[in-house]
């Protein structure tokens, strides 16, 4: 990957849907070299998608939740890939620390939030511990990889 590679994945990351042209444009590249540069980035596995991102409390979902979930070594990765199905529940992460499961989960509201600890997390074989903290500002939210 060279430097104009990562200047495309830096225009495409603030703007997902420039077009070839324009970014051709600002890199002084043809659209068709553009193209082909995207294209090898994609096969290569280094854009792994497009996407959108949404503001989640203009969808409805007010309540932005992070949880530190304990589980016993053996339920592990059965915990884990369960509520990662959950709608609820944006991202998931083993970690390192006291901590072994990281959650953001995103709901409606407090009701909503108190049913998902209560019917999702609690009724979990193999969770320990459960501590929640509760979104009350945010400052930053990056969704695309700063190269």
């Amino acid at each position: 990957m060279d430097a104009t590679d990562k200047k495309i994945l830096e225009l495409l990351t603030a703007n997902g849907r420039m077009s070839y042209v324009d970014i051709g444009k600002e890199l002084g590249l043809s659209r068709v070299a553009v193209r082909e540069r995207v294209h090898d980035l994609q096969q290569r596995g280094i854009i792994e998608r497009f996407t959108v991102v949404v503001n989640s409390e203009k969808v409805g979902k007010s309540v932005s939740a992070f949880f530190e979930v304990d589980c016993e070594p053996k339920s592990l990765v059965e915990v884990a890939e369960k509520l990662a199905e959950n709608a609820n529940v944006a991202s998931c992460y083993q970690m390192t620390g006291p901590s072994t499961l990281h959650m953001h989960v995103l709901v409606d509201d407090f009701q909503s939030l108190e049913k998902f600890i209560n019917e999702e997390l609690y009724a979990f074989e193999g969770i320990t511990r459960v501590e929640s903290h509760i979104l009350l500002r945010r400052f930053k939210s990056r969704s695309g990889l700063k190269l």
